[in-house]
């Protein structure tokens, strides 16, 4: 679905980064698509490399993935490291879940776990700050889809864009173009399937949805999630701030 072939060969290329080696980048890939850019995939944990400049990119997508930000394997401290590229250069960069923090650690901020082990598997409430009701011109979404054992704080000099109870920081923007999310808009109806199965175990730690729920929950709570993250890819590639 995200090869890349001779017909999309003009397009602007936006690179983005997976970390298992069957991952997709799920709705927001559909997204980027279908607002006609190229996906330049690659999977630095497989040996990948990635680019020395953002030159030949327009934007970079840093995706999910079950490793932790705090890891000490190469290609983790090679990714989180990478991260200035895109900044330097003023191109936009969005870290969803994982890649959120690891935009903290470039930053300097701390990734952590829960004092009580608490995870977030499933959906759940998060609520908007002023400035991320400004963000772009769909409602920010009430609940939204989570997979994570671990948070990041605020950055140096970022803003504040969305909190939660127990992860008090779900989104931010650094610069005017450069955003970590917690949250999963990337997720799919089987995606959520697919991760309950293969992780199940997941399931039975503190705070996690049984698999049944998030189903249910899909159909209560997408549509609104879905037409927010249409509005703010294209928000976050405009290059504007409000």
């Amino acid at each position: 679905m995200f090869a890349l072939d001779s017909a999309s060969a003009d397009k602007p290329k936006i690179l983005v980064v997976l970390h298992q080696e069957h991952s997709t980048p799920g709705r927001v890939g559909r997204i980027l698509q279908s607002m006609g850019y190229q996906l330049d995939i690659r999977r630095p944990r497989f040996g990948c490399p990635l680019p020395k400049t953002m030159d030949d990119h327009v934007a970079a997508v840093i995706f999910g993935g079950p490793m932790s930000a705090n890891d000490e394997d190469d290609f983790v401290k090679q990714e989180i490291d990478w991260i200035a590229t895109p900044l330097k250069a003023n191109k936009p960069y969005l870290g969803i879940c994982l890649g959120a923090q690891m935009m903290a650690r470039q930053l300097g901020a701390r990734v952590y776990r829960h004092p009580e082990q608490r995870v977030e598997i499933g959906y759940y409430p998060i609520k908007a700050t002023e400035q991320g009701e400004k963000l772009c011109d769909a409602t920010f979404p009430c609940h939204v889809y989570q997979w994570h054992s671990e948070g990041f704080e605020l950055a140096p000099g970022a803003v504040l864009l969305a909190e939660g109870e127990h992860f008090p920081v779900q989104a931010m923007r650094y610069g005017p173009n450069a955003y970590g999310i917690q949250f999963h808009p990337d997720v799919t109806y089987a995606m959520i399937c697919r991760w309950s199965v293969r992780a199940d175990h997941r399931l039975c730690e503190p705070g996690a949805q049984p698999a049944h729920v998030q189903r249910a929950f899909w159909h209560q709570y997408d549509r609104a999630f879905d037409g927010w993250s249409h509005k703010f890819i294209d928000r976050w590639l405009s290059q504007t701030i409000a």
